[in-house]
């Protein structure tokens, strides 16, 4: 089955794996910084439940809770896109609402 998860991870973490994803979109978490293998990005992953179950258990993919859920995203991702507009304790709809003014395809919207 497949299924939409939205992660804070890097660069380097999502070359890595991004042959397991059927698509993939991200954004740079602050737009600001240098281009680099550690740099942050907002990672939007459609993929089976195998390969979710596989990043979430991965320390490099910080994973957000379901978009349509009341729970905060993690304090460290709203940092992270803070230069976005993101505030603390949104939850994930609204940091892909607020990133999707800068990126749309990052917008919650379901399968």
């Amino acid at each position: 089955m497949q299924g939409r998860t939205y992660y804070l991870t890097t660069i380097e973490s999502w070359q890595r794996e991004s042959l397991r994803f059927t698509t993939s979109h991200y954004i740079h978490a602050d737009p600001n910084s240098p281009i680099a293998a550690s740099t942050k990005i907002l990672a939007m992953v459609e993929a089976e439940e195998g390969t979710h179950n596989s990043l979430s258990t991965d320390p490099d993919w910080q994973e957000f809770p379901h978009a349509l859920s009341s729970k905060p995203i993690p304090q460290s991702a709203a940092e992270a896109l803070e230069p976005h507009g993101v505030s603390a304790f949104a939850t994930t709809f609204e940091a892909t609402e607020v990133v999707g003014k800068n990126h749309p395809i990052l917008r919650f919207r379901p399968l």
